[in-house]
């Protein structure tokens, strides 16, 4: 099993331009002041090109009885691991586990900050000595900045349970505990595996939120995919991820498609799972395993009618899944709306509720699907 794509990176061209720095989220919600929950996000609604502005605790209003809310279980590791290369230190952000036990990583140099900024990966046979008595040993590059590497003296899981942090990139303010970066839906994986970055935008939800959307008659259905870790200075396309659309859930998808309710994905990793689970016909069937899948508006969504996702840079990928779930012109107007409002970026911020307009229902598997 490979991790490289063979798709370059995207970089399409935004009209609204570049997020400005104090636009970022540098803190969660709930601590921003006191008696505040994960729920004190704002919440922006686009049905086409027409936007509202919310806050994320009206999301069950803005809902229907019989929609159905695809969630992502996969938790959140505690990624990142000091080491050192020689006498230089490095710190490993552990990425995704392969099917032969082998990790691809990511080596980072520690900025002084408290976070890290880009290096050269490299070469194969680099070893890299890990706390508690571990070795790391770079052996198959994948990209400029992601190796495999086989870990020596324990497992992995172990080693980052007790001396793994999670990920942090420069705009947050400081070091958050691994529970800061758990959603609501995160299940515990039996071998161990999980997301290398937190699938953020199911963070805002709590467990009096989900008891709400249930009274109204929405509905969840689980899936997971263990995210990796993002191209922060790069914006490369996702490169191949462990997926699993249990029965139960396609089941329920089928069901819903069938009648009158909404499919709406809480995050691109629940779109890419559930689009990856999807045959040409449109149906959603049980399925597990790596998906390469790269979801763009020329290859369009079969299953998803809407998306609820955070706020994303202009360079990133992900908006061309934005695209093809809700259309170019609406996710222009939406943001040029966020940055007006002056709406939150990044994992503890705002987030970007994407609905068909009112009045239609999405037709999946039109000519631009394949």
């Amino acid at each position: 099993m490979t991790l490289a794509t063979g798709v370059p990176p995207l970089e399409p061209v935004r009209k609204w331009g570049r997020v400005p720095e104090e636009l970022s989220a540098r803190l969660p919600a709930e601590q921003r002041g006191p008696g505040l929950d994960r729920d004190a996000v704002r919440l922006l609604v686009s049905r086409g090109t027409t936007v509202s502005h919310h806050s994320f605790g009206e999301l069950p209003r803005l809902l229907r009885a019989g929609d159905l809310l695809v969630v992502n279980t996969s938790p959140t590791l505690a990624a990142a691991v000091d080491g050192r290369i020689g006498h230089a230190r490095v710190v490993v952000h552990f990425s995704t586990r392969g099917d032969d036990g082998r990790w691809a990583v990511e080596l980072r140099d520690p900025d002084g900050r408290g976070t890290t900024r880009a290096r050269a990966g490299g070469p194969a046979g680099t070893e890299v000595r890990l706390p508690g008595g571990g070795r790391l040993i770079l052996e198959e590059a994948v990209s400029e900045r992601l190796w495999w590497a086989r870990v020596g003296g324990g497992e992995v899981p172990g080693l980052l349970r007790e001396h793994g942090r999670p990920i942090r990139y420069s705009y947050t303010e400081r070091d958050q505990p691994l529970s800061v970066y758990q959603t609501v839906f995160a299940l515990p994986s039996p071998d161990g595996s999980g997301s290398a970055e937190m699938p953020s935008a199911a963070r805002p939800f709590t467990a009096r939120l989900v008891a709400e959307l249930v009274s109204r008659g929405v509905q969840f259905a689980p899936v997971t995919l263990h995210t990796g870790v993002a191209s922060a200075e790069a914006h490369e396309p996702p490169y191949p991820e462990r997926f699993s659309v249990p029965e139960a859930s396609a089941r329920l998808i089928s069901a819903v498609r069938a009648g009158d309710g909404r499919v709406i994905a809480v995050g691109t990793t629940a779109v890419r799972a559930v689009e990856s689970a999807a045959g040409a016909d449109g149906v959603v069937r049980a399925r597990e395993g790596w998906t390469d899948l790269v979801v763009t508006p020329e290859r369009g969504v079969r299953v998803v009618d809407g998306l609820l996702t955070g706020l994303h840079e202009p360079e990133a990928s992900h908006l061309l899944m934005l695209e093809a779930v809700a259309g170019r012109a609406a996710i222009d107007r939406g943001y040029e709306e966020a940055l007006r409002r002056r709406y939150l970026w990044h994992e503890f911020g705002d987030v970007h509720l994407l609905l068909p307009q009112e009045g239609s229902h999405a037709e999946h598997c039109s000519s631009n699907c394949r």
